[in-house]
């Protein structure tokens, strides 16, 4: 079997016994990106040499025998919206094409810490803004299973180069479902951790009151390690949850017997694929038979959540974009004067998706309307977090589709944004609430194409899910079907 379609679970137990060097997994690697990244346009960058350099400094960790994670010498990928020293960070425009920062972001610091090698920089939807990759400013990312099709987004590069054995395992940002539906559209595992466990410092802001940091893996118990590293309290973020950190891989092992499952009606809905609809409730029924109660619950208000989330995320994207001006750094536009200099770096340096969210939120901001939008979309979030406060009080975790299709076409949706905006009406109220959420495989439909089930939980409430997805996936192997490229 070749290394790099290995999980880090399973490499790390190689890598200790002497049975592999973490050189040769990343040699590994970075020849299965050689070999399939001009048919799928993963990465914006890739990091060889240093790559080659900190997997013979993990080498060397590994050679004295002292203690160690369970990342040492493990290749990850980085969205490339995580600041990375010395390493170019373009969060996929062009107003950042040439940013190189001049510090690791915090989660960048601890994978290092960890021992992780850095294969490079994903690519995604322009700053995050998107669920297809088709808005990058460089390439549009290709879906493994089907490179007529899109990988999701905005994670799309991460996922697509988790599915495609790429890098072991990858980091992608979540503002309204995008680690999770790229995972559900690439056959992959991604959670979205409670707002506040991950530290966002070094991350590029989108809408900061809804980012957040989380793993993309190949399986339940990667994740859950590769959570465990990067999750804790950073004083660097305000927004930084100061509470301890379960192991969420020990906790693995608890059987989730006894558990009560909800399933909201307002998820099975008219307009799904009628594929999506019967493999989350056949993988419903898998958990039922392993000992999961399952009970039927409602969230009124989420029919509310899509108009809410695209007033409230796109003023805070054009607030946090209002920075990219051309002076302190980043692309900027030859001018006559100051003014000019502003208005042709903006519209040269943006893409259209990331301009007609500026124009949104700023319209919503505007004087007279703050009160008609924003303040009304706040309203509703407070309404959507209530529904699942009440929904808890009668289950432990929450399972829903995680996006109303399987991956579509590349261009299908391109010229109707509205379309491309529902492709995460099952994710986008999770981000409003602040709660944590997973999406994995659980079925394909009749072309081949990977299906997501999500699990929903509790705030700070990570291991539970973990110990529901890891149930069911021990009862199933959709997790071990890989496409073929």
């Amino acid at each position: 079997m070749n290394l790099y379609s290995l999980t880090i679970h399973e490499l790390g137990e190689k890598l200790r016994r002497k049975e592999v060097s973490s050189t040769e997994l990343t040699e590994s690697v970075l020849k299965r990106i050689e070999d399939t990244d001009e048919r799928l346009h993963s990465y914006i960058t890739l990091c060889r040499e240093s790559a080659l350099a900190e997997a013979n400094t993990a080498d060397a960790r590994l050679r004295a025998n002292g203690p160690h994670g369970p990342l040492l010498g493990i290749p990850i990928a980085l969205k490339d919206i995580f600041v990375t020293q010395g390493i170019r960070t373009t969060c996929a425009s062009r107003i950042l094409d040439n940013f190189v920062p001049p510090y690791d972001g915090t989660v960048v610091k601890k994978l290092k810490q960890s021992g992780a090698v850095i294969v490079g920089k994903t690519n995604m939807d322009e700053f995050a803004m998107g669920s297809s990759t088709e808005n990058s400013s460089f390439a549009t990312t290709r879906n493994p299973w089907n490179t007529d099709c899109v990988p999701g987004g905005s994670s799309g590069g991460s996922a697509a180069a988790v599915a495609a054995d790429q890098c072991i395992a990858s980091l992608g940002t979540d503002t309204g479902g995008s680690i999770r539906q790229p995972s559900a559209c690439c056959g992959i595992v991604g959670l979205k951790p409670t707002y506040g466990r991950v530290s966002r410092f070094g991350v590029i802001a989108f809408a900061s009151s809804l980012d957040q940091v989380g793993p993309m893996t190949k399986d339940v118990t990667d994740c859950a390690l590769l959570l465990e590293a990067i999750a804790g309290f950073d004083p660097s973020d305000s927004t930084s949850l100061n509470v301890p950190v379960p192991s969420y891989a020990a906790d693995l092992k608890k059987a989730p017997k006894g558990l009560r499952v909800g399933i909201p009606r307002e998820y099975f809905i008219p307009g799904i694929q009628p594929e999506v609809d019967k493999s989350v409730r056949e993988a419903i029924q898998v958990l039922a038979k392993g000992g999961i109660e399952v009970v039927e619950i409602s969230l009124p208000h989420t029919e509310y959540a899509v108009p809410a989330y695209y007033i409230i995320a796109t003023a805070e994207a054009s607030s946090n974009l209002a920075r990219y001006d051309g002076m302190k750094y980043g692309y900027r536009h030859p001018a006559v004067d100051l003014t000019q200099t502003y208005t042709k770096t903006r519209e040269h340096g943006f893409g259209p998706e990331v301009k007609r969210r500026i124009m949104l939120g700023t319209y919503a901001l505007s004087s007279g309307y703050y009160e008609a939008y924003y303040l009304k979309a706040q309203k509703v979030r407070r309404l959507i977090k209530k529904d699942f406060d009440e929904a808890f009080q009668k289950c432990d975790v929450l399972v829903t589709p995680t996006a109303p299709t399987t991956a579509f076409k590349i261009g299908e949706k391109t010229a109707d944004p509205l379309q491309m905006y529902l492709s995460d009406i099952f994710t986008i109220s999770t981000n409003l609430a602040g709660l944590p959420a997973l999406s994995l495989p659980c079925g394909f439909d009749s072309r081949g194409l990977p299906i997501g089930m999500q699990i929903i939980g509790k705030p700070l409430d990570e291991s539970t899910i973990l110990q529901v997805a890891c149930a069911y996936e021990q009862a199933t192997d959709r997790h071990k079907k890989k496409p073929e490229l």
